[in-house]
């Protein structure tokens, strides 16, 4: 039997192919030529949850800890351009609320409780998307 790697004989091939469709010009006019790539920022959801919370996002679902985030990113920015005294005070207090409660949250594990409104939705989607196929 031979040690030869399996995978080195696809990688080859691949390789061949893409050298030949550019050759072609066949990758000449993507969409997002000459722009960077937009790489996906994971790095704040632990690595084992990582995929589940890509699935959830692309299902149109958004766990508690990211909408959480995405409205303290929220108010961060109205407050840069808050010029009403009181109401940036009230929107500094709402935001030193959240950020404690983020941090309260990171401290315990992360569970979906089946009283939690997040569950039910969930739930929802899972059915809406089981009957579809």
């Amino acid at each position: 039997m031979s040690d030869a790697n399996p995978w080195s004989v696809i990688q080859f091939i691949a390789e061949k192919r893409i050298e030949e469709a550019q050759s072609k010009g066949e990758f000449d006019n993507l969409p997002g030529r000459g722009r960077p790539l937009e790489l996906e920022d994971m790095s704040h959801v632990p690595e084992e949850l990582r995929m589940a919370y890509k699935i959830l996002r692309n299902a149109g679902c958004l766990p508690p800890e990211l909408a959480e985030r995405k409205e303290i990113s929220r108010l961060a920015d109205m407050l840069e351009h808050c010029e009403d005294e009181q109401e940036r005070v009230r929107q500094m207090q709402k935001l030193r609320f959240m950020i404690q409660r983020a941090r309260m949250r990171r401290q315990r594990s992360i569970q979906i409780e089946q009283d939690d409104p997040y569950y039910a939705r969930l739930l929802e989607r899972i059915t809406v998307l089981d009957k579809r196929h």
